[in-house]
């Protein structure tokens, strides 16, 4: 096979190795944010059933409904994945549950983000002021958006090619 066949990754596979390795990375991350969601999840249960529950004002209430609202959410969303794969099991359909999955699992990335910024704010405005728990909103969000914008433009995602340029630089590949 030429690298053309393999969609020039090199790595010689077909497109239907393809599909099941993007579908078990999928897979792989929405494990991570499966387990985010849950201790989030648990997180949030929890407090209603504390004693001070009680004094949180209207703002703070409606943020962690709101808050629980997103847990539940994450919850479909990530649920969702597995509905899709049972939904096309078998039926020769894996580059479109990789391509459908991909999306929902950046839509569930996305919920729970907001859901981790919206509880640090939450827990600030409690038990600091309501304008720390702002400013940990804002900054829980710009962390996490900045990492995802700025993460992939640093070294460790160039390409193959650019990578083997630099290994032929550094003589370490003929």
């Amino acid at each position: 096979m030429t690298g053309l066949e393999t969609g020039g990754d090199g790595r010689g596979e077909s497109p239907e190795e393809r599909a099941d390795r993007n579908w078990n990375e999928i897979l792989q991350e929405a494990r991570v944010t499966q387990t985010c969601t849950q201790i989030l999840g648990g997180f949030l249960l929890a407090v209603a059933f504390q004693p001070r529950f009680g004094e949180i004002d209207g703002y703070q209430l409606g943020l962690y409904l709101t808050l629980v609202g997103l847990a539940g959410l994450a919850t479909a969303l990530a649920l969702a994945l597995v509905s899709l794969h049972r939904r096309y099991f078998g039926k020769r359909q894996k580059p479109r549950v990789v391509r459908i999955g991909s999306r929902l699992l950046i839509a569930d990335l996305v919920v729970v983000a907001v859901l981790a910024a919206g509880v640090t704010s939450l827990i600030f405005d409690f038990t600091l002021s309501r304008p720390a728990g702002f400013i940990a909103l804002a900054a829980g969000l710009v962390i996490t958006f900045g990492l995802w914008v700025f993460v992939p433009f640093g070294r460790g995602a160039r390409g193959v090619d650019e990578a083997r340029r630099d290994r032929r630089a550094d003589g370490e590949e003929k």
